[in-house]
């Protein structure tokens, strides 16, 4: 075990690669298996996650924290064995076992740095799942602005100062035994959101689908780059919507393409014809 408690910076600047990380790992969804359930309501899931884990929590604030601390525990190794095995670029099914020493190692070091990696890959790993099912399932332009309205929601609740109760009820909640917490990411001495790395799998599954590797890579760097330098601000406040650097990524990457004469992103997927379209019969004059 590695019993080393990383100060402050190095924590928030590790957390914000893994964030701008997560935009790169979504693969595209092949198939029309999920194409029944394409609606542009999928796109109020971000911001309304947000808005409405504030205000539960803070209704039945330790009830709200224990229980998605324990929907948490279970649903996350499964999300991140469906990402290794299907759903993040280079997957492969016999991959998806990685899930049980991630976990051992999370539960078993949960004080230190390798258990804290663990889990932190366990949680980013299960909103790659989210992010390409999301986008599987909505019409990309409205996930766009599902994102961009996440970050607005997220940005105003902390203004607001909304978010600091809840967040500290969620990030205190501990499974027992010392199973590992995986509802949040911590590492060292930061601590990111469910939310802030949500998001960031939601802007990788868009862009893996609708404009290819080349441009997700680039949006990856981009949220890297932006949240390092939005960390600065903790210089002067103790708390920051994390959720913004990706919005902002998503803005740039749009702006970008529009200047390169490209389109932002479609509006609906392509038509899909369901047998070859047959030319009208030529009609011939009968011999006299």
């Amino acid at each position: 075990m590695l019993d080393v408690m990383l100060s402050f910076w190095p924590s928030i600047v590790l957390l914000s690669i893994a964030q701008g990380a997560l935009v790169a790992l979504p693969a595209p969804l092949r198939g029309e298996r999920l194409a029944g359930l394409r609606s542009g309501r999928w796109a109020l899931i971000p911001p309304l996650s947000v808005v409405a884990f504030v205000f539960i929590t803070r209704a039945a604030e330790h009830a709200s924290a224990d229980g998605l601390t324990y929907l948490a525990l279970v649903c996350v190794p499964l999300l991140a064995a469906l990402a290794l095995g299907v759903l993040a670029r280079g997957a492969r099914a016999p991959a998806a076992l990685l899930v049980i020493p991630l976990f051992a190692l999370a539960w078993a070091d949960h004080g230190a740095l390798p258990g804290q990696a663990a889990a932190l890959s366990l949680t980013g790993l299960s909103c790659v799942s989210l992010g390409v099912l999301l986008a599987a399932v909505t019409p990309p332009r409205w996930l766009a602005w599902g994102i961009v309205l996440m970050a607005l929601a997220d940005t105003a609740l902390v203004t607001a100062d909304l978010l600091q109760r809840p967040n500290n009820a969620l990030n205190a909640a501990h499974p027992v035994a010392g199973l590992p917490r995986l509802q949040s990411a911590v590492l060292g001495s930061a601590v990111m959101g469910y939310g802030d790395l949500f998001i960031a799998g939601a802007l990788g599954a868009l862009l893996a689908s609708e404009l290819g590797l080349a441009e997700q890579l680039r949006a990856a760097l981009l949220v890297a780059v932006l949240a390092l330098l939005f960390d600065l601000l903790f210089l002067a406040v103790d708390e920051l919507p994390a959720t913004v650097p990706v919005a902002l990524a998503l803005v740039l990457v749009a702006v970008s393409r529009r200047r390169r004469g490209l389109q932002p992103l479609p509006s609906a997927p392509p038509a899909r014809r369901l047998r070859p379209a047959r030319a009208d019969p030529v009609r011939r004059p009968l011999a006299p």
